[in-house]
């Protein structure tokens, strides 16, 4: 492996996107470190990463301990760790506040130590509510209005923590650069058990946990092209402020299942073909958190423009049929689930 490229921090390196971004680091000849919660977990996802020699030390979001160390030496920080539920909190603080403080801890810690630029994973949850149904489609211009009804606990954590981030840049950040990355629906293959919650859509449409087709709907981007986005930012000049969405096509969930239905074969029986009534669904979300949180998206449709990310970047998400198929083909393969 060069090293000649500089060195990266890849803040949550255990964290389905970040696995991505630290591959393709490590590809580009980029030498990584990265950071995890707990170092018991370390050989687990080196082997899951197929990286044995990748370095990882350990930091948390609500702590300042080991962040300094961690960025010794760093040229780049890809800061992508953030809390994601599989249900809606008891309490909004419980992501608002280690999404927000891990974000300024990062670039605290990262501008003491001379850190050129930092790309931080935000979220189209920082764009796309509280704008009504008409607002379409979305730029990097706007932002969420975390005060309206269905602004929930991750959306306002997302909002908040790049706002806060934003504004820590321009009262302290002189010298860094800071880019934010907002992908919509990250789909795609898993390199592992730890995959984003994202990825329950296609797992519940396999192994039959839905008995219909919901009315929702959500942004596609591949977890591969959005980890190639990451690089792109942080590699390209004269980008500090920017802010950059990944999301290709608007798909319904019908969308989504015939696509299985119709490359999947046999493995795909269990998906459903009927339409669900938007009563049932919400009498399942009563037992089962990851659809109690998507309810208020029932009808929705939020579209959004990567325009920017093109004609800025040369970026562009692949065809979603692939990243459909590659994300239900990888979670069988893995056995992760039962088609």
């Amino acid at each position: 492996m060069s090293q000649t490229q500089g060195k990266v921090l890849v803040t949550g390196a255990s964290g389905y996107i970040a696995g991505f971004i630290i591959q393709a680091l490590v590809r580009d000849g980029w030498q990584v470190r990265g950071t995890i919660r707990n170092l018991a977990r370390a050989a687990e996802v080196r082997a899951t990463l197929g990286l044995p020699d990748l370095e990882l030390v350990a930091c948390d979001l609500m702590s300042d301990a080991g962040w300094a160390e961690a960025m010794a030496g760093i040229d780049h920080v890809q800061h992508i760790a953030s809390p994601i539920p599989a249900g809606e909190p008891k309490n909004p603080d419980d992501l608002i506040i280690p999404a927000r403080e891990g974000a300024l801890r990062a670039l605290r810690f990262a501008h003491a130590a001379g850190v050129k630029r930092v790309v931080m994973t935000s979220s189209m949850a920082a764009i796309a509510y509280g704008h009504g149904d008409g607002h379409t489609p979305f730029t990097e211009a706007d932002w969420s209005n975390v005060n309206s009804l269905d602004a929930y606990a991750y959306i306002k954590s997302k909002t908040l923590a790049e706002r806060a981030a934003r504004d820590w840049m321009t009262a302290n950040g002189k010298g860094m650069e800071y880019v934010s990355i907002n992908p919509a629906a990250v789909l795609g293959p898993v390199l592992g058990a730890d995959f984003s919650t994202s990825l329950e859509v296609v797992k519940k449409l396999l192994d039959g946990a839905l008995p219909g087709l919901p009315n929702l709907g959500f942004g596609v981007v591949d977890v591969r092209d959005v980890a190639d986005l990451h690089v792109r930012a942080m590699t390209e000049p004269g980008l500090d402020g920017e802010r950059f969405i990944a999301q290709g096509r608007f798909l319904r969930m019908r969308e989504v299942a015939e696509v299985l239905q119709a490359g999947l074969g046999s493995q795909a029986r269990r998906v459903p073909s009927r339409g669900l009534p938007n009563w049932l669904l919400k009498l399942l979300a009563n037992f089962d958190a990851t659809v109690k949180m998507v309810v208020p998206e029932l009808g929705r449709r939020r579209e959004a423009s990567a325009a920017h990310a093109l004609q800025r970047l040369g970026w562009k998400t692949r065809d979603e049929k692939t990243t459909i198929l590659d994300c239900a083909n990888s979670l069988i393969e893995k056995g992760l689930v039962k088609a």
